[in-house]
Protein backbone atom coordinates (compact mmCIF):
# COMPACT_ATOMS: atom_id res chain seq x y z
CA UNK A 1 0.00 0.00 0.00
CA UNK A 2 1.36 3.62 -0.74
CA UNK A 3 2.43 5.67 1.82
CA UNK A 4 -0.16 8.37 1.27
CA UNK A 5 -2.90 5.87 1.33
CA UNK A 6 -1.29 4.83 4.80
CA UNK A 7 -1.28 8.18 6.27
CA UNK A 8 -4.82 8.99 4.90
CA UNK A 9 -6.33 6.01 7.27
CA UNK A 10 -4.60 7.48 10.43
CA UNK A 11 -8.14 10.25 10.22
CA UNK A 12 -11.22 9.90 8.54
CA UNK A 13 -11.93 13.05 5.94
CA UNK A 14 -14.59 11.40 4.20
CA UNK A 15 -14.03 13.64 1.51
CA UNK A 16 -17.08 14.40 -0.15
CA UNK A 17 -18.46 16.38 -3.22
CA UNK A 18 -21.47 18.66 -3.44
CA UNK A 19 -23.78 19.68 -6.86
CA UNK A 20 -20.71 18.30 -8.90
CA UNK A 21 -18.28 20.51 -7.65
CA UNK A 22 -14.48 19.77 -9.08
CA UNK A 23 -13.38 20.37 -5.22
CA UNK A 24 -13.45 17.20 -2.37
CA UNK A 25 -15.04 19.04 0.89
CA UNK A 26 -14.43 17.17 4.35
CA UNK A 27 -17.37 14.93 5.42
CA UNK A 28 -19.30 13.33 6.03
CA UNK A 29 -21.65 14.88 3.11
CA UNK A 30 -24.83 16.60 4.74
CA UNK A 31 -27.90 16.52 3.36
CA UNK A 32 -28.96 20.00 1.93
CA UNK A 33 -32.71 19.91 2.00
CA UNK A 34 -33.13 20.74 5.58
CA UNK A 35 -31.95 24.35 7.12
CA UNK A 36 -27.75 23.93 7.74
CA UNK A 37 -24.71 26.30 8.34
CA UNK A 38 -22.06 26.70 5.94
CA UNK A 39 -18.51 27.13 6.70
CA UNK A 40 -15.76 28.08 4.07
CA UNK A 41 -12.31 28.53 4.31
CA UNK A 42 -8.99 27.27 4.09
CA UNK A 43 -7.06 24.41 6.06
CA UNK A 44 -8.08 25.50 9.72
CA UNK A 45 -12.04 24.84 8.56
CA UNK A 46 -11.56 21.84 6.71
CA UNK A 47 -9.43 21.15 10.10
CA UNK A 48 -6.42 19.09 8.65
CA UNK A 49 -5.05 16.38 11.53
CA UNK A 50 -7.54 17.40 13.61
CA UNK A 51 -10.13 15.31 14.26
CA UNK A 52 -13.36 17.51 15.39
CA UNK A 53 -12.60 20.68 13.66
CA UNK A 54 -14.26 24.00 14.72
CA UNK A 55 -17.30 23.37 11.97
CA UNK A 56 -17.79 19.81 13.47
CA UNK A 57 -17.66 21.81 17.23
CA UNK A 58 -20.22 24.21 16.05
CA UNK A 59 -22.60 21.56 14.57
CA UNK A 60 -23.01 19.87 17.68
CA UNK A 61 -23.09 22.79 20.05
CA UNK A 62 -26.01 23.94 17.48
CA UNK A 63 -27.90 20.88 16.77
CA UNK A 64 -27.26 22.06 13.21
CA UNK A 65 -25.98 20.89 10.08
CA UNK A 66 -22.71 22.30 8.89
CA UNK A 67 -21.87 21.92 5.70
CA UNK A 68 -17.60 22.15 5.85
CA UNK A 69 -16.56 23.65 2.78
CA UNK A 70 -13.12 24.10 4.10
CA UNK A 71 -10.07 23.84 1.16
CA UNK A 72 -6.58 22.70 1.99
CA UNK A 73 -4.03 25.49 1.43
CA UNK A 74 -7.38 27.45 -0.57
CA UNK A 75 -7.68 31.02 -1.13
CA UNK A 76 -10.84 32.75 -1.80
CA UNK A 77 -10.12 32.26 -5.63
CA UNK A 78 -10.47 28.64 -5.34
CA UNK A 79 -14.49 29.65 -4.11
CA UNK A 80 -15.34 32.16 -6.57
CA UNK A 81 -14.66 29.89 -9.71
CA UNK A 82 -16.94 27.07 -7.85
CA UNK A 83 -20.72 27.76 -8.69
CA UNK A 84 -21.79 24.82 -6.50
CA UNK A 85 -20.44 26.58 -2.84
CA UNK A 86 -22.07 29.69 -4.14
CA UNK A 87 -25.81 28.02 -4.42
CA UNK A 88 -24.73 25.78 -0.96
CA UNK A 89 -24.04 29.31 0.94
CA UNK A 90 -27.08 31.15 -0.67
CA UNK A 91 -29.43 28.29 0.61
CA UNK A 92 -27.69 28.67 4.33
CA UNK A 93 -29.22 29.82 7.19
CA UNK A 94 -25.71 31.62 7.95
CA UNK A 95 -22.18 31.36 6.38
CA UNK A 96 -19.03 31.79 7.91
CA UNK A 97 -16.37 32.62 6.05
CA UNK A 98 -13.10 32.41 7.19
CA UNK A 99 -10.39 35.21 6.39
CA UNK A 100 -7.74 33.83 4.12
CA UNK A 101 -4.74 35.15 2.75
CA UNK A 102 -3.99 37.43 0.27
CA UNK A 103 -0.96 35.42 -1.23
CA UNK A 104 -3.01 32.87 -2.35
CA UNK A 105 -5.15 34.53 -5.61
CA UNK A 106 -4.30 35.73 -8.90
CA UNK A 107 -3.31 38.91 -9.57
CA UNK A 108 -1.32 41.34 -11.94
CA UNK A 109 1.58 39.67 -10.83
CA UNK A 110 0.98 35.91 -10.43
CA UNK A 111 -1.09 33.50 -10.80
CA UNK A 112 -2.03 30.53 -9.00
CA UNK A 113 -3.65 26.81 -9.18
CA UNK A 114 -7.41 27.46 -9.33
CA UNK A 115 -8.09 24.99 -6.13
CA UNK A 116 -5.06 24.33 -4.53
CA UNK A 117 -4.25 27.86 -4.28
CA UNK A 118 -1.05 28.34 -2.74
CA UNK A 119 0.17 26.70 -5.67
CA UNK A 120 2.16 28.72 -8.06
CA UNK A 121 1.93 28.61 -11.54
CA UNK A 122 3.71 31.67 -12.95
CA UNK A 123 4.44 34.98 -13.18
CA UNK A 124 3.35 38.08 -15.42
CA UNK A 125 5.28 40.30 -17.72
CA UNK A 126 4.59 42.86 -15.47
CA UNK A 127 6.25 40.57 -13.00
CA UNK A 128 9.54 39.58 -15.00
CA UNK A 129 10.08 43.22 -15.88
CA UNK A 130 10.02 44.42 -11.78
CA UNK A 131 12.14 40.82 -11.22
CA UNK A 132 14.49 40.34 -14.24
CA UNK A 133 16.98 39.45 -11.77
CA UNK A 134 14.99 36.30 -10.91
CA UNK A 135 13.95 33.18 -12.17
CA UNK A 136 10.62 32.54 -11.54
CA UNK A 137 10.33 28.77 -12.99
CA UNK A 138 12.01 27.57 -9.59
CA UNK A 139 9.00 28.14 -7.90
CA UNK A 140 6.36 25.99 -6.66
CA UNK A 141 4.50 27.58 -4.10
CA UNK A 142 3.39 31.40 -3.39
CA UNK A 143 5.29 32.09 -0.02
CA UNK A 144 8.57 31.03 -0.79
CA UNK A 145 7.89 32.91 -4.44
CA UNK A 146 7.50 36.01 -1.92
CA UNK A 147 10.04 35.45 0.75
CA UNK A 148 12.54 35.23 -2.73
CA UNK A 149 11.43 38.58 -3.40
CA UNK A 150 11.14 40.18 -0.19
CA UNK A 151 15.05 39.59 0.49
CA UNK A 152 16.05 40.75 -3.26
CA UNK A 153 14.13 44.67 -2.51
CA UNK A 154 11.93 45.80 -0.01
CA UNK A 155 10.78 49.06 -2.57
CA UNK A 156 9.71 46.30 -5.43
CA UNK A 157 8.17 44.24 -2.89
CA UNK A 158 6.05 46.61 -1.79
CA UNK A 159 4.57 47.23 -4.95
CA UNK A 160 3.75 43.20 -4.79
CA UNK A 161 2.38 43.48 -1.64
CA UNK A 162 0.02 46.55 -2.57
CA UNK A 163 -1.42 44.77 -6.03
CA UNK A 164 -2.33 41.54 -3.50
CA UNK A 165 -4.10 43.69 -0.90
CA UNK A 166 -5.80 45.79 -3.60
CA UNK A 167 -7.13 41.96 -5.25
CA UNK A 168 -7.50 40.38 -1.95
CA UNK A 169 -10.07 43.07 -1.07
CA UNK A 170 -11.64 43.26 -4.69
CA UNK A 171 -12.52 39.45 -4.47
CA UNK A 172 -13.62 39.19 -0.91
CA UNK A 173 -16.24 41.64 -1.86
CA UNK A 174 -16.88 40.02 -5.09
CA UNK A 175 -17.76 36.67 -3.26
CA UNK A 176 -19.50 38.53 -0.41
CA UNK A 177 -21.94 39.88 -3.11
CA UNK A 178 -22.53 36.78 -4.54
CA UNK A 179 -23.62 34.94 -1.95
CA UNK A 180 -26.58 37.36 -1.47
CA UNK A 181 -26.89 36.59 2.38
CA UNK A 182 -24.07 38.69 4.47
CA UNK A 183 -21.79 36.18 6.03
CA UNK A 184 -19.90 36.05 8.69
CA UNK A 185 -16.61 36.73 8.76
CA UNK A 186 -14.36 34.84 11.07
CA UNK A 187 -10.35 35.60 11.40
CA UNK A 188 -8.51 32.87 13.09
CA UNK A 189 -5.21 33.21 13.80
CA UNK A 190 -2.63 32.98 16.21
CA UNK A 191 -1.74 36.55 15.89
CA UNK A 192 -4.42 39.05 16.07
CA UNK A 193 -4.79 41.83 13.20
CA UNK A 194 -2.93 44.63 12.71
CA UNK A 195 -1.80 47.69 10.97
CA UNK A 196 1.73 47.43 11.49
CA UNK A 197 3.51 47.29 8.15
CA UNK A 198 4.88 43.95 7.20
CA UNK A 199 8.10 45.18 7.02
CA UNK A 200 8.39 45.35 10.89
CA UNK A 201 7.74 41.83 11.54
CA UNK A 202 11.01 39.84 10.77
CA UNK A 203 8.54 36.95 10.42
CA UNK A 204 5.64 38.06 8.73
CA UNK A 205 6.12 36.08 5.91
CA UNK A 206 5.38 33.22 7.84
CA UNK A 207 1.84 34.56 9.48
CA UNK A 208 -1.41 33.88 8.43
CA UNK A 209 -3.34 35.23 6.99
CA UNK A 210 -0.74 37.00 4.66
CA UNK A 211 -0.87 40.51 4.56
CA UNK A 212 -4.16 40.96 5.48
CA UNK A 213 -4.79 44.08 7.89
CA UNK A 214 -7.65 44.76 10.57
CA UNK A 215 -8.16 47.82 8.30
CA UNK A 216 -9.01 45.83 5.24
CA UNK A 217 -10.94 43.29 7.60
CA UNK A 218 -13.03 46.48 8.85
CA UNK A 219 -13.34 47.72 5.52
CA UNK A 220 -15.56 44.58 4.89
CA UNK A 221 -18.31 45.29 7.97
CA UNK A 222 -20.49 47.18 6.12
CA UNK A 223 -20.59 43.63 3.95
CA UNK A 224 -21.32 41.25 6.43
CA UNK A 225 -23.54 40.12 9.32
CA UNK A 226 -20.52 40.05 11.87
CA UNK A 227 -16.88 39.65 12.33
CA UNK A 228 -15.84 37.56 14.74
CA UNK A 229 -12.00 37.93 16.01
CA UNK A 230 -10.14 34.32 17.09
CA UNK A 231 -6.74 34.81 18.72
CA UNK A 232 -6.05 31.27 20.77
CA UNK A 233 -5.19 31.72 24.29
CA UNK A 234 -1.66 31.01 25.18
CA UNK A 235 -2.56 28.07 26.54
CA UNK A 236 -4.22 26.40 23.51
CA UNK A 237 -1.09 27.77 21.82
CA UNK A 238 1.14 26.01 23.94
CA UNK A 239 -0.85 22.49 23.75
CA UNK A 240 0.88 22.24 19.90
CA UNK A 241 0.27 19.08 18.64
CA UNK A 242 -0.92 17.77 21.40
CA UNK A 243 -4.01 15.81 20.41
CA UNK A 244 -3.85 16.19 16.49
CA UNK A 245 -3.29 12.78 14.17
CA UNK A 246 -1.02 12.98 11.85
CA UNK A 247 1.92 10.52 10.51
CA UNK A 248 4.84 10.92 11.90
CA UNK A 249 6.62 12.11 7.95
CA UNK A 250 3.93 15.35 8.60
CA UNK A 251 4.74 16.37 12.28
CA UNK A 252 6.40 19.81 11.18
CA UNK A 253 3.52 20.57 9.11
CA UNK A 254 0.94 19.89 11.80
CA UNK A 255 3.05 22.01 14.58
CA UNK A 256 2.53 24.79 11.74
CA UNK A 257 -1.31 24.69 12.12
CA UNK A 258 -3.46 25.59 15.12
CA UNK A 259 -4.38 22.49 17.57
CA UNK A 260 -7.19 21.00 19.06
CA UNK A 261 -7.66 23.62 21.97
CA UNK A 262 -7.56 26.38 19.17
CA UNK A 263 -10.31 24.77 17.18
CA UNK A 264 -12.23 24.35 20.58
CA UNK A 265 -12.01 27.95 21.70
CA UNK A 266 -12.50 29.13 17.85
CA UNK A 267 -15.99 26.52 18.59
CA UNK A 268 -16.53 28.60 21.80
CA UNK A 269 -16.73 32.01 20.31
CA UNK A 270 -17.99 31.22 17.54
CA UNK A 271 -21.19 29.65 18.97
CA UNK A 272 -22.98 32.52 20.74
CA UNK A 273 -21.90 35.12 17.76
CA UNK A 274 -24.04 32.53 15.71
CA UNK A 275 -26.75 32.51 17.63
CA UNK A 276 -27.06 36.19 18.27
CA UNK A 277 -27.52 36.15 14.23
CA UNK A 278 -29.84 33.29 13.46
CA UNK A 279 -32.08 34.67 16.56
CA UNK A 280 -31.83 38.30 14.40
CA UNK A 281 -32.93 37.07 10.85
Amino acid sequence: MKQEQIEDELISYSPCRYHGSRMLFRGPRKRLNQPYLAFVGGTATYGKFIEHPFPYLVEKAMRQPAVNLGCINGGIDAFLGDPAVTEICQNADLTVLQIMGANVISNRFYSVHPRRNDRFVGASSVMQAIYPDVDFTGFSFTRHMLGALQTRSTDRFETIVTELRTAWTARMRRFIEMLGRPPMLLWLSDTAPSDVHWSANPNQLQADPLFVTKTMVEDLRPLVRDIVYVTPSREALSQGVKGMVFPPSQRQAASEMLGVSCHREAAEQLVPAIREQLYAL
